[in-house]
């Protein structure tokens, strides 16, 4: 849905609230009152939420340096320690990453993404080719060019995400998105299939689907209070089960490390999340 509708519903909410007193009531208000009461549009919301994306786009590009630093320098423990807390930042900013078709393949695509497009290993960059390299191949060695062109396609990033226009919709879309990047490629561990962090990345995508969340709260709560309940409820609910499954070192266990229960535990508090954060985007057309 477009940022309009929602405006203009948000309006007629706005309208239908300052009504619902008496007639005398009503007509005893001030014009300026009136206009008060009800939200004008979602700026402030959506420049938060931009604000939030620049934040983590500054961290990803200081991490990452930390990161293409530490392979350069042959430094694997090092490497391997950073790689997975400097994609958290990516991971929760994703939306407006993949909003750009060239640089959100070129840092974060796996082999088999490229296989799928037909494309092969010669043209596979970024963070995973160099997850390969770390746990796979147990080098930096001959990776150092692929570490280079990393944090240049990082620093770009951060300079385009300056450009884009953030609606409603994008955020809205990109918070369920983002819970369905967990269903389709955490919960099953093929997202970091060498590495096996994907707790990392799993956390990431529901910090950033709350916080788009957390920014609508308000408004949310104006139009449906049981909605905002229930969001808050069922993101504590995963928060709690992905913090049983934490290394006690401000990190997470590996993905081998969990049972068939776990995975489905985690599995049903995701789809359990699914649909009322599904249901955000409709109450606020």
């Amino acid at each position: 849905m477009k940022s309009h509708a929602l405006l203009a519903s948000l309006l007629a909410t706005g309208l239908i609230l300052s009504g619902c007193g008496s007639d005398k009531a009503a007509t005893e208000k001030e014009p300026a009152e009136t206009a008060a009461a009800a939200p004008t549009d979602l700026q402030q919301e959506t420049d938060a939420y931009k604000q939030f994306a620049l934040e983590q786009m500054d961290q990803f590009v200081v991490e990452t340096d930390k990161f293409v630093s530490a392979v350069k320098e042959g430094r694997i423990d090092d490497a391997k320690a950073i790689y997975p807390l400097a994609r958290m930042y990516f991971e929760r900013s994703e939306p407006i990453a993949e909003s750009f078709g060239d640089l959100d393949p070129r840092i974060d695509a796996r082999l088999a993404d490229l296989e799928d497009e037909g494309q092969g290993e010669e043209e596979w960059s970024g963070y995973h080719k160099i997850e390969y390299g770390l746990w796979v191949d147990n080098t930096t060695e001959g990776y150092e060019d692929v570490a280079d062109q990393l944090l240049k396609d990082a620093k770009e990033l951060r300079a385009r995400v300056e450009t884009v226009e953030v609606g409603a919709d994008l955020m809205i879309t990109g918070a369920v998105d983002l819970l369905n990047e967990v269903s389709t490629s955490k919960i099953t561990g093929e997202e970091e299939i060498f590495s096996h962090t994907d707790l990392y990345d799993f956390k990431a995508n529901v910090e950033g689907a709350e916080e788009i969340f957390h920014i609508f709260e308000a408004v949310i709560k104006q139009k449906d209070a049981q909605l905002a309940t229930d969001l808050t409820n069922k993101f504590s609910t995963l928060n709690g089960l992905l913090a049983k499954h934490e290394d006690g070192n401000g990190g997470y266990i590996s993905y081998e490390e969990l049972t068939k229960e776990d995975t489905k535990q985690l599995a049903d508090a995701v789809n359990q999340l699914g649909e009322p954060l599904s249901m955000m985007g409709i109450v606020m057309e």
